[in-house]
């Protein structure tokens, strides 16, 4: 298929033997991604560059995985010296916790660090416990949370918001009370909820979200909510969040190796290539590479 250029704008790279990553060293935990023992192992850049060897991805970034919350900016330390030696990931998406007292020290131990251009603290929370990542179902509007949240334009950080649908209303008002931050969506919303009626609630959620103009859309992690997916079961969840967002705000991304559970690297991006094949050519630019570049300052 097309070999334009690609930044994969949402992959994981994990070192098992040196680093703290206690969902994937400690025991099994039930999780929205159902059985993912097969990703209990390393995943290096070597393998990550396997992965990507027939898609022209000529940049990355790469996003916090869960890392020892302690101790994240062991992790940024990690992957810098690998963006060094090896070029990739070109950006870092750290993580640290927006209520921590000790917040402000924290980013600017990450911001040592060159590749650094955002922050993500998981936010999905969830009627079924499977699928919840936090305690408090409102952390976006408790007070503490954001004025941590107000540091990031200080640092010219962004944010990578992930959530369900449940939690956009919170978020556009979020991103309406701090409208020079950028936010990017994770994982198109994370549709996980299949029922007609939720995709539907998820469907003009989305809309809500798109609203707030300082708000971007990553298509990824589809495989997520339908583990056998195919072009044609992921299509209207890509184009939707493509017309909710328009084309000048959204960007496709992998989410490996999670989404490897589900299909090959391959079968990701040439599934997006599939989907857009009637889309301009400035469009499908803007997917794959410019806006990701633009938002993520690569």
């Amino acid at each position: 298929m097309e070999n334009f250029p690609i930044i994969d704008p949402h992959h994981h790279l994990y070192d098992l033997k040196t680093g703290d990553y206690p969902w994937l060293q400690g025991p099994m935990l039930e999780r929205v991604f159902g059985d993912y023992s097969a990703i209990r192992t390393d995943y290096l850049i070597d393998n990550f560059l396997a992965d990507i060897k027939n898609q022209n991805v000529v940049k990355t970034v790469h996003l916090q995985v869960e890392y020892d919350h302690n101790n994240p900016v062991a992790e940024t330390r990690w992957l810098q010296s690998v963006a060094d030696k090896h070029g990739y990931p070109h950006g870092i998406v750290a993580f640290a916790d927006l209520s921590s007292p000790n917040l402000q020290s924290i980013l600017e131990a990450h911001l040592e660090f060159p590749n650094v251009r955002g922050i993500r603290q998981c936010l999905n929370f969830h009627r079924d416990p499977v699928k919840t990542f936090i305690d408090s179902p409102n952390l976006m509007s408790d007070r503490q949370w954001r004025s941590g949240y107000a540091l990031l334009k200080r640092y010219d950080l962004s944010f990578d918001l992930q959530l369900y649908y449940t939690q956009m209303e919170e978020a556009t008002a979020l991103a309406r009370a701090f409208p020079d931050t950028a936010i990017v969506l994770n994982h198109t919303g994370m549709p996980v909820d299949r029922l007609p009626d939720e995709i539907e609630a998820w469907k003009k959620s989305m809309k809500l979200l798109a609203s707030a103009p300082n708000i971007s859309c990553k298509i990824s992690g589809l495989g997520m909510g339908d583990w056998k997916w195919t072009v044609d079961s992921i299509r209207p969840f890509v184009l939707h969040a493509i017309e909710a967002f328009g084309a000048e705000r959204c960007m496709f991304a992998s989410n490996f190796p999670v989404d490897k559970l589900f299909s090959s690297y391959d079968d990701v991006f040439n599934a997006f290539k599939l989907i857009t094949k009637d889309f301009s050519e400035n469009e499908r630019r803007a997917l794959f590479h410019d806006n990701a570049e633009r938002v993520y300052r690569l």
